[in-house]
């Protein structure tokens, strides 16, 4: 088995034309690690992925695999593994022949390339299809097969474009967890984009989230999902509710057209704030003078674990609230026009500054009562 590498993409940027796709970005990828590539549609990923396989160059900044440059390397050179969103598999060639490509592209023994097809095949459990043609397959048996073309040349790491694409529901949640178990199991250093949250959030030992070609934060998901560096991070990774206003006094937050927002902690006084507060963290109640706003109950649906209100406070502003649909602690559902009050605690919100920076509390105002389960 190869020894897993290191990675490290320092400063790296890469322009078409007048536009920074991908702008100053520097990760490393320390051995073994599974790094997860995050972001919106035209935020960089995609091409940050195409710079480390050496598709494409970068305009400035410097990639290294254990410390050395591969700038300059084709990417057959490069000892990448890479899985395509669209498979690339080759429709003339069985699901053995396809495995072995690589191996015989480099020339690698016959019996060595033998024995590790079929090695691969029992890795992926498809020691039966060996004979198949690709058209012949499931998608999810393509992409298995297509991981396993990755993984046959012995990659120092392993590239993922958005691996579990086109599958449905049920076969992405059981493709996602034999990707990670493989690549935990064989300590393959792996660096995967994708635009969906959940599966990136599944299977990352760290995200980089991305957006206009920046990196936005880095770091495990928990840590994404509970200290968001900034109102985009809050509001991809969570769906935070966001408002913007001022913070004149450091205990509400004042909004146009609205009522003020009663904040859980007192902050220093900043002027322009931006509030964000994930829809799971909010509590309805009946209106009472501990909720930090009211509002009116406008859609109440039911999606079997979870239930969601949307509450609108102003003509301009609605807040989503998220609760357990089931179970003993099940969110009671209220109809449409029910006056509510919305409550979080300290924890759970976040504010920032003008320039979007967070905004650390000097303290909890007061703590939410019983009575926020009273509807």
């Amino acid at each position: 088995m190869t020894e897993a590498s290191s990675l490290s993409l320092l400063k790296v940027t890469r322009n078409f034309g007048a536009r920074a796709a991908v702008d100053g970005i520097s990760v490393e990828v320390t051995p073994g690690e599974m790094v997860v590539l995050l972001g919106p549609s035209g935020c960089g990923k995609t091409t940050t992925l195409r710079l480390i396989a050496g598709f494409i160059a970068p305009s400035t900044g410097d990639i290294r695999l254990d410390g050395t440059s591969i700038v300059a390397l084709p990417p057959h050179k490069r000892d990448m593994g890479i899985v395509f969103q669209s498979y690339a598999l080759f429709p003339h060639l069985s699901v053995a022949r396809n495995i072995a490509f690589g191996l015989e592209m480099r020339r690698a023994d016959t019996a060595a390339t033998q024995a590790r097809v079929q090695e691969m095949l029992r890795l992926i459990r498809l020691e039966d299809f060996a004979a198949q043609m690709p058209r012949q397959l499931s998608g999810g048996q393509q992409k298995r097969v297509a991981l396993a073309r990755a993984l046959a040349i012995h990659p120092r790491v392993l590239l993922l474009d958005e691996p579990l694409s086109n599958l449905d529901a049920a076969l992405r949640q059981d493709m996602a967890r034999e990707i990670r178990l493989l690549q935990r199991s064989r300590g393959i250093t792996t660096i995967m984009v994708t635009h969906d949250q959940t599966e990136a959030m599944a299977l990352a030992d760290r995200l980089v989230l991305l957006h206009d070609g920046k990196v936005q934060q880095i770091g495990p998901p928990e840590a994404l999902h509970l200290r968001p560096f900034n109102p985009f991070v809050a509001r991809f990774i969570g769906g935070s509710n966001i408002v913007r206003g001022r913070v004149d006094t450091g205990t509400q937050l004042d909004l146009p057209d609205c009522p003020p927002i009663k904040l859980a902690a007192t902050y220093p006084p900043a002027g322009a704030g931006t509030l964000a507060v994930r829809p799971d963290s909010i509590r309805l109640g009946v209106p009472c003078r501990t909720g930090r706003v009211e509002g009116t109950v406008e859609l109440c649906s039911w999606l079997g674990a979870t239930v969601e209100h949307v509450v609108r406070l102003s003509p301009d502003v609605t807040f989503l609230a998220r609760g357990p649909g089931l179970g003993p602690d099940a969110t009671a559902r209220q109809p449409a026009g029910t006056r509510v009050a919305l409550h979080w605690s300290s924890a759970d919100e976040f504010l920032f500054d003008a320039n979007d920076r967070p905004l650390q509390a000097a303290a909890a105002q007061f703590s939410p009562t019983r009575e926020t389960n009273n509807v």
